[in-house]
């Protein structure tokens, strides 16, 4: 889910322990085509944060690499971002640090009869066999959780609701707070 294609696992395992190094994980790294390629990493900080400063910080560690391995042929643009609000969940920690989020979720075969889900997150959990599982109660289904088997999840997204922005506002109001800062002082 990090990466979709061998060209991006590549990448993943060039790039990771650079970002590792500078202290941040990477969510998600995509290599795009079109007449300019984007190679979009997404990332943060292993407390979950992500800002301007870090986007720079992690695209020149990123950048040098890349200059020196030349792992992608011709021309290409390179976009560091946070996750944002409404992130991929690509990780098994995602589905148990955003347990309770509403998200839409792709498999890569069918279970219950489908390949799309959207419901609220409910944890994850390892089964009889040792399969992580991650838990969906499903949307329109009272009382049905259904349990995927993490390894069959081809995309996952939070989805942009009130709760979502609730929780975003609640960590920004704390993160304030333990800064010493408030709402209205300058960021």
């Amino acid at each position: 889910m990090r990466g979709r294609t061998a060209e991006d696992r590549s990448l993943i395992e060039l790039l990771e322990p650079v970002a590792e190094a500078a202290g941040y994980e990477l969510v998600r790294l995509r290599l795009m085509g079109g007449q300019t390629r984007r190679l979009q990493i997404m990332a943060e900080r292993p407390d979950g944060e992500m800002m301007v400063e870090d986007c720079t910080r992690l695209s020149r560690a990123v950048s040098e690499v890349l200059d020196a391995a030349d792992p992608i042929s011709g021309e290409y643009t390179l976009e560091v971002s946070s996750p944002g609000i409404d992130r991929p969940l690509t990780r098994l920690k995602d589905f148990e640090t955003w347990d309770g989020l509403e998200a839409r979720i792709e498999l890569d075969r069918l279970a219950d009869g489908r390949k799309r889900f959207k419901g609220e997150l409910a944890g994850i959990e390892q089964d009889a066999e040792g399969v992580w599982q991650v838990g969906v109660n499903i949307e329109g289904e009272d009382d049905t959780t259904l349990y995927i088997p993490f390894d069959w999840i081809l995309e996952a997204k939070l989805v942009l609701n009130d709760a979502l922005l609730k929780r975003g506002a609640d960590q920004r109001a704390a993160r304030l707070a333990a800064a010493g800062l408030s709402e209205d002082d300058p960021d």
